[in-house]
């Protein structure tokens, strides 16, 4: 028995020992796992440290900074950074914000510090959650903010934030390098330092300094004697520091470094921002200017979106006059018109940036010029965008809602953000933000008119482009109404092969029955043909990328095709070859485009895929083929070829998409911002108008339409926002006599009665989209908006059209507009140099003006 009991407990040790040996290789693993963590958890604090901004304070004696011209008096309140601006001949002052803001009985306390405000900053978090900082809370009321006065110009450093004022002395220094300091300093100086700096040394501590917590605090000193500031040092004090500091050699970066070793206080995390802006005079003109290059923010708080002077020239009821927004050619907004259910007017300038994916659209919003403006009842200014136009969306408002107040502003978006999945669990919003703010500066021209005219605001207007654009903008030369023509080459259609449905050309109108319809239209009396060749190659309307041009075999010959080109040459008529060259269908490599390789990119580094959208579901037309944004430098050769293609053939050029639509490519490494795209659209435009070559654009965005001959397709009444109270021709009376431009096709309008009777308002041509096939040939097509584009169809309407308007408005056309007055709600008079008005009776009952004359119902009239 004894042995038997022996046995098992030798078994059982060696059971246990055997379990024990299985146990160290886990246990290894999991201590090595153990040390991993830390050792990353340590490495990673060590690698990523906290963030510092460094704040600005204000710290001047002076109640007042000035800049003054013969023009301009321009006077800032040190004390708030608010300023007024004088126009010295008529002693008319406007304000950067209203001085009756803390009486307003509507505005409550936040509304209240906005309207105080010379700067409206938003920033947001990798979720998406946007926050709104005024720098009147955040910046003027806790002195955050210093002012530098330079020659010329006036600079306010902004700091913005939920934080105290931030001085660069040591809060803890080593004695060596403090004895250096001290050496440079007067004795003023180096008895500031005895009396607020304390010294601490490990080996000769005082009865009453707590080791433990000093080395918790101050780590560095168990190995140097250290300098540390007394706590409660007023900001006086510090600001002598300061410059104390500064004058024996104290920079910056070794404020940066210092802090590091004060561990009695963490680094807040909280949001701060810089953000600088520049006043300048320049003539009559005022210049605000922003810096974004300048601009600081920590990278968990990125700035979205910045609104520079919201609130300046802002008129408070019951005061009258207008604010001018950039809607269509222009539209007008009375002061407290009483729509106070009605939304803000809101705008993008240029359209949207397709360089931003979007997943519904409701409804496009679009400003093609760069301005807005304020009117009241003695003078008004505009507003011109000039650097970071691209990035600005133009707002305005009345007064009754937030506020007692009727305004208008811009609002900057400087960084473009992205959202993206995380995983099917994750119900809340996750983005990506661009790297880095763009390297530029947003530029704001105030102009200032001594009269409460929208006209001669809109003559200001056109002088301002005269001198940006010297050289390219002259007077034209017409006899007669230019008559924008397009002629619509190719579709296509999917036809069965072999039992596969294949995209294929579909004709519309050959060469030879294109030369044959201008030759018809101008026996007929159109001498002032502008005419569009679409769809004359690539494969049609539907166009494929011009790396190569090829001509469309089912429309004929080259030879036919030159024969075209050349009765245009001969004849005097202008013939513009159009073509789409930034954007291309996914067509595969053998005709020159590979998505991966030649679409760009969104901030997601996704490629820029885009749809239509459903005027039902406001959502993407997943099922019909996506198109692609092309990147930024393939959209630029594809100009150069369109170009060089309709040399060859002694053509011009016309231009589906530039001047119209702007977007940004965030292909790495090559990312183009959409600001630097204007430049590159505006600078290859140039070249080809200084090389000879005639340029025709569809839209007219401000920075195209002065190096263009025709612009078709502008948009001239634009949407009808509730908030408007009239349309008006601000940016045709800019432009009128030295840009030909048309409105949409009459033939393929929605109503053309009504954008009929917008041309004679507005003084534009006449535009017509023809094919010389039926209408019928476009069914089971994507193409039925040409429906009413059959030449036969609509020839006699449009001959009876075009007499009766050129008989009457054939002579304005190289005229300025002198003056426009809506005289009724529905009865509107045009002006020109000669004395022509031009009356437009858009109401449906016949009209008298108060000359005597007689205007049709739905009709226009012009008198001599």
């Amino acid at each position: 028995m004894k042995k038997d009991k022996a046995v098992r407990k030798a078994n059982a040790k060696a059971a246990l020992a055997k379990r024990l040996k299985g146990l160290i290789a886990p246990a290894l693993i999991l201590a090595v796992i153990a040390v991993g963590v830390l050792v990353i958890t340590f490495w990673r604090e060590e690698e990523e440290p906290a963030e510092i901004v460094k704040v600005n304070a204000f710290e001047g004696s002076e109640e007042q900074y000035i800049l003054e011209n013969d023009k301009l008096l321009f006077v800032m309140d040190a004390k708030t950074t608010q300023f007024s601006v004088t126009v010295k001949d008529t002693g008319k002052v406007w304000y950067s914000n209203p001085q009756e803001a803390n009486e307003d009985p509507l505005a409550l306390g936040q509304e209240k510090s906005k309207l105080k405000s010379t700067l409206l900053l938003t920033y947001s978090t990798i979720n998406g959650v946007d926050t709104l900082y005024n720098n009147y809370d955040y910046s003027m009321e806790k002195g955050i903010y210093e002012i530098e006065q330079n020659g010329d110009s006036i600079k306010v450093k902004y700091s913005l934030g939920d934080v105290e004022k931030e001085f660069v002395i040591p809060p803890v220094i080593p004695e060596e390098r403090m004895n250096a300091l001290t050496e440079a300093m007067d004795q003023s100086g180096k008895q500031l330092v005895r009396d607020y700096y304390k010294k601490y040394d490990i080996n000769n501590l005082g009865k009453n300094d707590d080791k433990e917590v000093l080395l918790a605090n101050y780590p560095i000193l168990e190995t140097q004697v250290i300098y540390v500031l007394r706590d409660g040092v007023k900001d006086s004090i510090k600001s002598k520091f300061e410059k104390v500091f500064g004058e024996a050699g104290y920079a910056y970066e070794e404020y940066l470094e210092h802090k590091e070793l004060d561990l009695s206080e963490a680094v807040s995390d909280k949001p701060i921002f810089n953000v600088n802006i520049i006043y300048r005079l320049e003539g009559e003109d005022l210049l605000v200017e922003v810096p974004v290059g300048e601009m600081e923010c920590k990278k968990d708080y990125p700035i979205y979106s910045l609104c520079v002077l919201p609130y300046f020239g802002a008129a408070q009821a019951p005061e009258e006059g207008f604010v001018l927004v950039p809607e269509g050619g222009g539209a007008i907004i009375d002061f407290n018109n009483g729509k106070t259910g009605q939304s803000n007017y809101y705008a993008n300038v240029y359209g949207w940036d397709m360089g931003q994916n979007r997943s519904a659209v409701v409804h496009e919003t679009r400003a093609s010029f760069n301005v807005f403006g304020l009117a009241d009842s003695e003078e008004s200014f505009l507003c011109i965008l000039e650097k970071g136009a691209p990035y600005a969306s133009i707002q305005a408002d009345i007064s009754g809602k937030t506020n007692s107040y009727n305004y208008a502003n811009a609002v900057y978006n400087i960084l473009y953000r992205e959202q993206y999945d995380i995983a099917d669990r994750f119900t809340g919003s996750m983005y990506v933000y661009e790297e880095n703010l763009p390297q530029e500066s947003l530029v704001q021209r105030y102009r200032f008119i001594s009269s409460d005219s929208y006209v001669d605001m809109a003559v200001a207007y056109r002088e301002y482009l005269l001198k940006e654009y010297e050289g390219y903008m002259a007077l034209k030369q017409d006899q007669s109404t230019p008559i924008g023509l397009e002629i619509l080459g190719a579709a296509d259609k999917a036809k069965q092969v072999l039992g596969i449905p294949v995209s294929k050309p579909l004709k519309l109108t050959t060469y030879k029955e294109a030369k044959e319809l201008i030759e018809e239209l101008r026996g007929e009396g159109m001498d002032n043909l502008w005419v569009k060749f679409s769809g004359w190659a690539n494969g049609g309307v539907r166009q494929k990328l011009l790396s190569k041009v090829k001509l469309v075999s089912q429309l004929g010959s080259k030879k036919d095709f030159k024969a075209l080109t050349q009765y245009a040459e001969e004849n005097g008529i202008p013939l513009y070859l159009n073509g789409i060259v930034t954007y291309a269908y996914d067509s595969g490599l053998f005709d020159g485009f590979l998505v991966f390789r030649d679409a760009a990119k969104f901030v997601s580094r996704e490629s820029a895929e885009l749809y239509s959208y459903s005027t039902i579901t406001y959502g993407q037309e997943t099922g019909y083929d996506p198109y692609y944004l092309l990147r930024a430098n393939l959209g630029e050769e594809m100009m150069s070829n369109l170009a060089e293609s309709a040399a060859e053939y002694h053509a011009y050029v016309s231009l589906e998409d530039v001047g119209r639509d702007l977007s940004s490519d965030f292909t790495a490494d090559k990312t183009v911002r959409r600001q630097e795209a204007l430049e590159n659209q505006r600078a290859q435009l140039k070249e080809l108008r200084d090389s000879g070559m005639r340029i025709m654009i569809n839209g007219g965005n401000d920075y195209a339409t002065p190096y263009s001959d025709m612009v078709t397709n502008m948009d001239l009444i634009g949407s009808k926002y509730s908030i408007i109270d009239r349309a008006v021709p601000f940016y045709q009376i800019a432009i009128h006599g030295y840009v030909n431009y048309t409105g949409d096709s009459l033939n393929l309008a929605q109503n053309w009665e009504e954008e009929l009777l917008a041309s004679a308002e507005y003084g534009a041509g006449l535009s017509f989209t023809l094919m010389k096939e039926t209408a019928f040939i476009l069914q089971n097509t994507k193409y039925t908006k040409y429906f009413g584009a059959d030449y036969a169809a609509w020839h006699d309407r449009m001959m009876e059209i075009y007499k009766r308007y050129d008989e009457e408005l054939g002579g304005i056309f190289d005229q300025k507009i002198t003056n426009h007055e809506r005289l009724t709600e529905s009865l509107s008079c045009t002006t020109y140099e000669d004395g022509t008005k031009v009356y437009v009776n858009y109401g449906y009952s016949d009209v008298t003006a108060k000359d005597g004359t007689k205007v049709g119902a739905r009709d226009y009239k012009a008198v001599p």
